[in-house]
């Protein structure tokens, strides 16, 4: 069992959910995204959205590794942020689409 914390574009609402499911079928404790304000078209202020990336840098301080939802290969700046920082604290990395790192 590993803990797994969930990254990706909040746009790809429907693939975080499958792979939540996913993963959590296979024994894994999974941590996402709280707000999906892309795909839901939700308004959060410049505050909300400093205070959801510093929550989700928290949730994969508690992983063992990240999962990247990359649907199309698509990595925006928040996600690529989560990337560097798991690296940074030496978490494992998956990803939905491999990359070239």
């Amino acid at each position: 069992m590993k803990i797994i914390t969930l990254c990706g574009s909040t746009k790809f609402k429907e693939d975080f959910e499958l792979i939540n499911r996913n993963l959590t079928l296979e024994g894994n404790i999974v941590l996402s995204v709280g707000v999906f304000e892309h795909s839901n078209k939700e308004s959060i202020t410049t505050e909300q959205k400093a205070k959801l990336d510093d929550l989700h840098k928290k949730k994969i301080d508690l992983s063992d590794e990240i999962y990247v939802i990359n649907v199309g290969g698509y990595i925006g700046e928040s996600t690529a942020s989560e990337i560097e920082y798991a690296k940074k604290m030496k978490k494992g990395i998956k990803y939905l689409v491999e990359t070239i790192d």
